[in-house]
């Protein structure tokens, strides 16, 4: 599953808060008939249920996951005898006990049963879409939702086949995880009926189908049938969703020794969505933003955010639904290798993307996660639905698949490729722990690769490698030692126990030339041939940890930046140099000088790094007094090459200049409060709203943001106007999202009405973060949201997890801070704890930066010229 990061603050972490147990391991589920009977006018449906099963021991009961299903009838078979069974529910645990009068003897049963259901509003189980036209019945099941739809043996180990038919109104159509092999009148005049062919053994989180009017693009790829499906109005949207999945198809053939093993796909976007993507088994479902575009008008962003969910979706097929985890502790081996993944298709089909910058730079955020000292190991215990709700996190995808980067890095691709597909074969259509996984790329490389893995997903945080380096005689001693890193100085410096083992790929200076070498204890020491001027530990960027030299070492890295390093490195160099920033191991000035010697760089994916933390030190770090200098010294730092760039996109450019334009000029403007940009940037809002086709779309985005800043209530109601007029999601939620950008007190209230209205679908709450990130409305946005916590809370799911309470970690200051962290712990809110305390993390290392800091930026700028 793809999580949607703008709306994981609000919905994607929420979910049932019922503390639920495991099924007790004595039945097995071997295959589940489905006959389900959705009628959309009353949000119900009625299920018939057929359920073969292995008791492996005689039983007088048999215990299966069941929420919000009303049994209606319920047998028991074992051979000839076939009882009549009673149903006791659990709600609070999300089971339904069947009993039968007499034991079952242990062997083959069949379960039997009636039953209806809900279609509910909260975006989960079998629930309903809506668009302004109609209703339409869809289902999203990860991780604990199938049990919603029909009574289960609802994880993940129970494999099963899934044989599907649904009762539809005659006008609509089906979808679900097999091909459809009939299609019958009735019952009745207005109904039909859909057989769909049975599934492969897959877990009962990815079952899927969908009901409704859905029209469909046709492709193919390796005589695999492709379909990319939405509602009517959009289908002519998904021809660029088409066209990549054709392409994700042939390479993914190509990489795994298991060909696409579902003998079709289908790709669906429906209306209302929780998450942003979900692999269901040759049904992958999307929410409408991050599938559907206009190919000619849409933004490189755009195109690339399509074609990378698509390939972690896709990737899926393999890791997750051909290979599934044994149990949601190891979520990470779906989640982490399909991010990983993704990455391979769009470097061989787009490489002008320079997907392997990207990967880089994922590879920057999972550590700034993983930095605080409550963060949880890549593999931990979860056992209700809150708790594995709550693993879907930036430890599982981005942390994930930056340890897995290193490991293929340091075997080498194509091993680890053999390693993989080793691994796949051995466990195909069955289960899978991390042991299998790592053993098998250990014993396919040669490699302590279960030592690295082991010590990278069982301890939280990542280690600080501090390099120092001696020259004697032709030799250079290269001293390592490794600590964990925290954001926090304090926490930094009282030190802990952790050790990893570091594959580090070593390169001297003056050499092109890289060697691996392991880092297993708390300080070693190596020999080099030579006498370097430096050693770079990181080369490749690749490595899972931050790097930290001595102040001579960094200067003359620094010097040589752009001429002995690549676009890879010198985005990890930066990513590392903040991250000693943030400890008050060097000041800020010197960050910005380092800055400053770059402003010739060029390639979008460095220069986004040099100005990732900018809005950060502009809205948290600077002094209220010295914000008009620091907005001085951006225009200054990016005022030329803004220039360089233009004001419009030329013919023939590359997409990488293309959206390097894009966020150049909307940090200048909005950061810079470059006059010239403000005013330019109204002139593109003013073309935008007549005709969005006329101007670059991501300028769009940019300048529909900066114009809100300095604008007031007349342009709001336009951006309104023009938000509910939207023809594409690319248009409707560049208006949404700037709703957050102005500045007005009684326009955020306005904001924050609209957002808790019948207007806004729940999966689009997320339009109130942009209220929290505006440090000028920040406080105002913390005040609406108490106010407005039942509001919120009754719009997404009154069994809502305590996901919610993530909201803590957006605050610098120490009064909301507190205010934050008492005002979710009076709402005891199950799966919240955690959370609480990351948020907590977050802030104090935030407010400690500025005081580490603040001195510094403002000695910085007042030696900057006039």
């Amino acid at each position: 599953m793809k999580r949607n990061v703008g709306a994981a603050m609000w919905i994607l972490l929420l979910s049932g808060a019922a503390s639920a147990q495991r099924l007790p391991d004595r039945v097995s589920p071997e295959s589940y008939d489905l006959t389900l009977a959705p009628d959309l006018a009353s949000a119900t449906f009625t299920g018939d249920e057929t359920v073969n099963v292995r008791l492996l021991t005689p039983a007088s009961s048999i215990i299966l996951n069941s929420a919000e299903i009303e049994f209606k009838e319920v047998t028991l078979t074992a051979g000839s005898l076939t009882q009549t069974a009673t149903v006791t529910t659990d709600d609070e645990n999300e089971t339904a006990t069947l009993t039968a009068p007499n034991a079952i003897p242990a062997g083959p049963a069949e379960i039997h049963i009636l039953y209806k259901g809900i279609l509910n509003d909260k975006l989960r189980g079998f629930y309903l879409s809506q668009t302004a036209r109609r209703r339409y019945a869809v289902t999203q099941f990860e991780a604990t939702d199938a049990r919603r739809a029909f009574p289960s043996f609802d994880e993940p180990a129970y494999k099963a086949v899934f044989r599907i038919t649904l009762v539809i109104d005659k006008g609509d159509t089906a979808i679900s995880n097999g091909r459809i092999v009939s299609d019958t009148p009735g019952p009745g005049d207005a109904k039909h009926t859909l057989k769909f062919s049975s599934s492969p053994k897959m877990s009962t989180y990815l079952v899927a189908w969908m009901v409704g009017d859905f029209q469909c693009l046709k492709g193919e790829a390796d005589r695999i049938p492709i379909r990319v499906c939405a509602v009517p109005d959009k289908k002519d949207l998904t021809a660029f969703a088409l066209r990549s999945a054709e392409n994700i198809l042939k390479f993914y053939d190509k990489y795994y020794e298991t060909k696409y093993p579902y003998g079709k796909l289908d790709i669906i976007a429906f209306p209302d969505f929780s998450a942003g993507a979900m692999e269901n088994t040759g049904a992958i479902t999307y929410r409408e933003a991050l599938l559907i575009i206009d190919d000619k008008t849409a933004s490189v962003d755009s195109h690339e955010r399509v074609v990378s969910v698509l390939a972690h979706e896709m990737a899926h097929q393999w890791f997750g639904d051909l290979v599934t985890m044994q149990w949601w502790d190891d979520i990470w081996l779906n989640e982490g290798f399909a991010t990983w993944m993704a990455w391979k298709p769009i470097e061989a089909w787009k490489p002008e993307w320079h997907a392997e910058r990207s990967e880089i730079e994922e590879t920057g955020g999972s550590l700034t996660t993983d930095s605080i000292s409550s963060v949880r190991a890549i593999r931990a215990k979860a056992e209700t639905p809150a708790e594995i709700e709550n693993l879907f996190d930036g430890i599982a995808y981005g942390k994930a698949a930056s340890v897995l980067r290193m490991v293929e890095a340091y075997v080498g691709p194509e091993v680890f490729r053999k390693g993989a597909n080793a691994y796949l074969e051995k466990h195909a259509y069955a289960n899978a722990t991390a042991e299998d996984f790592w053993n098998q790329v250990t014993a396919t490389s040669g490699k302590p690769v279960d030592k690295i893995m082991a010590s990278f997903t069982e301890q939280s945080g990542a280690p600080l490698v501090s390099v120092k380096t001696e020259c004697s005689g032709n030799t250079t001693r290269l001293t390592l030692s490794q600590e964990r890193y925290f954001a926090d100085a304090t926490k930094l410096d009282a030190g802990s126990s952790e050790i990893w083992q570091i594959p580090l790929s070593v390169r001297p200076s003056g050499s092109k030339t890289t060697t691996y070498y392991l880092l297993t204890q708390r300080q070693q020491t190596f020999r080099l041939p030579g006498c370097s001027a430096w050693v770079y530990v990181n080369a490749g960027g690749r490595g899972y940890f931050r790097s930290s030299y001595d102040s001579a070492t960094l200067a003359k890295i620094s010097a040589e930046l752009e001429t002995s390093f690549s676009p890879e490195e010198r985005i990890h160099f930066l990513g590392d140099t903040w991250a000693m920033v943030r400890v008050g191991r060097l000041s800020i000035g010197d960050y910005l000088a380092t800055l400053e010697k770059m402003q010739g760089e060029r390639s979008h994916a460095v220069v986004d790094e040099m100005i990732a933390h900018l809005p950060e030190i502009h809205d948290k770090i600077v002094a209220a007094a010295d914000r008009p200098s620091f907005e001085a010294w951006v225009r200054a730092f990016l005022s030329p090459i803004a220039s360089d760039l233009g004001n419009a996109p030329v013919p023939g450019e590359s997409d990488d200049r293309l959206a390097l334009r894009s966020d150049v000029f909307g940090t200048l403007a909005a950061y810079g409060r470059d006059p010239d940009l403000i005013g330019k940037s109204r002139a593109i809002v003013d073309a935008y709203m007549k005709d969005p086709g006329s101007v670059d779309s991501a300028l769009a985005g940019k300048a529909l943001a900066v114009s809100a800043q300095d604008s007031d209530e007349a342009l709001y109601d336009e951006y309104m106007e023009h938000l509910k007029t939207a023809k594409t999601p690319e248009e409707y939620y560049a208006y949404m999202g700037s709703l957050g950008a102005f500045p007005q007190p009684d326009l955020a209230k306005r904001t924050f009405d609209f957002a808790l209205s019948p207007a806004v679908k729940n999966q689009d709450l997320f339009v109130l973060f942009g209220l929290f990130r505006n440090y000028e409305t920040q406080s105002v946005a913390w005040d609406l949201f108490k106010t407005n916590f039942k509001a919120i809370m009754a719009k997404v799911d009154p069994l809502l997890g305590g996901g919610i309470a993530k909201v803590s970690d957006v605050f610098c200051d120490p009064k909301l801070r507190d205010d934050s962290q008492q005002f979710f712990a009076d709402q005891h809110m199950t799966g919240a704890e955690r959370l609480l305390q990351n948020g907590k993390d977050t802030v104090d290392a935030c407010i400690e930066l500025r005081a580490l800091q603040q001195p510094n930026l403002s000695a910085f700028l007042k030696k900057q010229p006039e």
